[in-house]
């Protein structure tokens, strides 16, 4: 199975976790939370063979750790995926707008002309971070759990980016309409876990029948572009 947006970094035993994905050959990207993370955790994942770390900074933690965008920069180059980066203007974190944006333009600016893929969270601000991703000309972008406008679905296919969806999104209606229109060969698998209480990756496959075959195939073709 393929796993394109895990959080195993803040599991309570990631190491068995992570043993346990490489013996039954998952591939699982780890999301990170903050750069610092990042820094902690890539010494552990490097002699895995299916297993890699992204490089993140989340809009939730933007504004109380502007000056991890250092540290982002100083990492950049030592994994080939990015995330979790993006918007957040949730009722909750609507606050923060403005520092968010500051935060994702310095590393958007700092990814500029880099062949990474990019696992982006987007709530309720997926105009606006596509407009940014435009912007800065960032390529191989997956959004994460979309939950936005299915009016602009087309409009970010367009821009050859993919989804990744989990077994939630099977589950739900609003899910289900925005995975309707998403064509197979843009469909990614992610669980999300630990934050997601319906994680499993099978389940959702099963529900929305597509096989791990044409996911494997997505996922090649999305690797293909950073090799």
């Amino acid at each position: 199975m393929i796993d394109t947006h895990c959080h195993f970094d803040i599991m309570p035993k990631p190491e068995a976790y992570i043993r346990q994905k490489e013996q039954a050959g998952d591939i699982v990207i780890g999301m990170t939370n903050l750069p610092s993370h990042f820094k902690l955790g890539i010494p552990f994942i490097r002699n895995y063979k299916h297993i890699r770390l992204a490089l993140g900074l989340h809009p939730l933690l933007a504004a109380d750790n502007i000056r991890e965008t250092n540290l982002f920069r100083e990492y950049i180059n030592q994994t080939s995926y990015i995330g979790e980066i993006g918007l957040d203007f949730s009722k909750a974190c609507i606050g923060t707008k403005d520092v968010q944006i500051s935060v994702l333009k310095e590393l958007l600016a700092a990814l500029q002309g880099k062949n990474k893929i990019v696992s982006v969270h987007s709530r309720k601000a997926e105009k606006v971070l596509l407009a940014l991703l435009c912007e800065y000309d960032i390529k191989n972008v997956i959004f994460h759990w979309y939950s936005g406008p299915t009016a602009l679905i087309p409009e970010i296919l367009s821009k050859g980016y993919y989804f990744s969806i989990n077994e939630s999104m099977t589950l739900s209606n609003n899910g289900r309409s925005i995975i309707d229109m998403i064509p197979r060969n843009r469909i990614l698998t992610e669980s999300d876990a630990p934050y997601n209480e319906k994680s499993d990756i099978k389940k959702a496959m099963a529900n929305i029948q597509i096989t791990e075959a044409e996911i494997f195939r997505n996922f090649s073709e999305l690797l293909s572009r950073v090799r």
